[in-house]
């Protein structure tokens, strides 16, 4: 039985990027800031993300049995485990065994399936990797691809504007059949508007909606799906954590835009952190 002092701990398997706010370097502050405890299991070492023109690049993929062997010998447990990047399919086997080992009837599974944007694949992603990704979106609770990713996940050929409504329920309908009880769909271009499409296990899709506002910068699929995961691990309900992480997105980009800070440097969510740590 859990006690009310427990604190919640989430499992993050993703790569750690010195400079550029995406990654872990997003994650742990953002989980911190919801009073959740961040214990990563890095994927990979960047000197900073590959939007810049040059980068060092340490991939970890041979270590990460060995780092997770430990915790299983320390019977470690996690109220969560949330997937980022990935970047083979030897990680995607990895993160599927993980879960098979560290999963509880009480342990959340977030998967974030990083594969691509702007209606393309990115280089690293083959199509076997796009396909096994499939199966790791089965063994998540929740699932926050964005609509190239969708598009991906269910054969669809992608535009960036102009799904009707039910289109967009039957994609997630389609992503939720293989496997996870709740789906989120981000970052679909409504006018001026930006929505995300929620489907959960009962009833049909909501559409939430928040203004659309400045520029488009890496990292904020990292800030919106580390805090829906924080938020679903604190058992707020799905939409509820849509919506706190679509509107906290929205001050980062005009806090980033107001500060003049380059587009390549993510968003500035530093300066705005309190605004988590209210709740």
């Amino acid at each position: 039985m859990t006690s009310e002092k427990h604190q919640k701990k989430i499992a993050v398997i993703n790569d750690l990027s010195g400079y550029g706010r995406c990654s872990l370097t997003v994650v742990i502050p953002i989980l911190s800031a919801l009073k959740i405890q961040c214990c990563p299991v890095p994927t990979s070492i960047l000197s900073n993300h590959t939007g810049f023109p040059t980068y060092f690049f340490d991939d970890y993929t041979d270590k990460m049995p060995q780092y997770i062997e430990q915790w299983k010998k320390l019977k470690l447990s996690f109220d969560g485990i949330y997937s980022g990047f990935l970047g083979s399919e030897a990680q995607i086997q990895i993160v599927i065994d993980m879960i098979k080992e560290f999963r509880t009837e009480e342990t959340l599974v977030i998967i974030d399936p990083i594969m691509g944007d702007h209606g393309k694949a990115y280089q690293t992603y083959t199509p076997e990797m796009c396909n096994r990704m499939k199966e790791l979106v089965g063994y998540g609770n929740i699932v926050t691809p964005n609509l190239t990713e969708a598009c991906i996940l269910t054969g669809r050929e992608y535009r960036e504007e102009g799904f009707k409504r039910g289109v967009l329920g039957q994609m997630a309908a389609e992503i939720q059949s293989l496997g996870p009880e709740s789906v989120v769909i981000t970052g679909v271009k409504e006018g001026s508007f930006v929505t995300n499409v929620v489907l959960e296990k009962d009833g049909g899709p909501h559409f939430i909606r928040t203004r659309h506002v400045g520029n488009e910068r890496p990292g904020t699929g990292d800030v919106f799906s580390s805090i829906i995961a924080a938020y679903a691990v604190r058992g707020v309900p799905l939409r509820d954590g849509v919506r706190k992480a679509a509107n906290f997105v929205k001050e980062c980009i005009l806090k980033s835009d107001e500060l003049n800070v380059p587009v390549e440097n993510g968003v500035c969510f530093e300066e705005l952190l309190s605004l988590l740590i209210r709740h």
